[in-house]
């Protein structure tokens, strides 16, 4: 098995940084950047910033804020919001993104993927699936922030993703997003049995059991979070601490193989 990567997510929303439930009822949590470096000194493996906002108002990706927040960073870097073509993710790999996330993008045009993967290789490429669960207990992505119905299951989208050249997927489940009562393990599941790159499980993580589930018995190979590192005092290196201590390889930090 890979060594699980634990990634923290920021949601970006005009000056600063938000979370809500749901996709729903944004508040704020802070600034950008003063997260970001209380990020890079715990060590985490890689990072999510999303600009919620770019899409909505059809605006380009903000590089200049990249650049700025890629320069107080030493792990991975991924960005997603408001990328519509080959000529912004130049922009913003220049500006110090390690990898871009495309969603309502990847629905409207899934030629992007493939142009995308072509250029810069599967490796840069995050699919962004964005799913809720019907009342018949079928899934469906949605779209903007969770607005618009795809008609599309998350499986069926991440297969086409992966065939289009897409390096990972991201998943989360819309109505487990900030309640902290853990993962969707059966959508999580769904997806990591139906392709064969990495999934990185997202929505609903509220403790460290939530996320070791998340591998074990959904098959994710990485974790995403927000809500647990914003509002509670666990944090990425104790979850890391959890997870080895239930026999999951994670990787370790500097600070440990120093101490080591």
């Amino acid at each position: 098995m890979l060594k699980i990567r634990i990634i923290p997510t920021l949601l970006w929303k005009g000056p600063g940084l938000v979370k809500g439930v749901g996709f729903n009822g944004w508040r704020r949590v802070g600034s950008v950047l003063p997260a970001i470096k209380v990020y890079d000194k715990r060590e985490v493996d890689e990072l999510i910033i999303v600009d919620i906002n770019a899409t909505a108002e059809k605006s380009p990706p903000d590089a200049a804020s990249i650049h700025e927040f890629a320069q107080n960073l030493s792990v991975p870097l991924t960005v997603g919001g408001g990328i519509t073509d080959n000529r912004q993710i130049i922009k913003l790999l220049e500006a110090g993104a390690d990898k871009i996330a495309l969603n309502t993008s990847a629905f409207d045009n899934p030629g992007l993927i493939a142009d995308a993967a072509r250029y810069f290789g599967t490796q840069c490429v995050v699919v962004s699936i964005d799913a809720r669960r019907l009342e018949d207990g079928s899934y469906r992505c949605f779209t903007r922030c969770g607005t618009e119905a795809t008609g599309l299951s998350p499986v069926s989208f991440a297969r086409i993703a992966a065939d289009l050249g897409a390096g990972e997927i991201l998943i989360t489940s819309i109505e487990r997003d900030g309640t902290m009562q853990g993962y969707d393990l059966d959508l999580i599941a769904s997806v990591a049995e139906a392709v064969d790159v990495p999934v990185i499980a997202s929505g609903g993580a509220g403790n460290y059991q939530h996320m070791i589930d998340a591998v074990v018995q959904g098959g994710a190979g990485a974790v995403a979070a927000a809500s647990i590192f914003h509002f509670t005092e666990q944090t990425p290196s104790k979850a890391k601490d959890a997870m080895g201590r239930a026999g999951i390889p994670v990787r370790i930090g500097l600070r440990d193989r120093v101490e080591a």
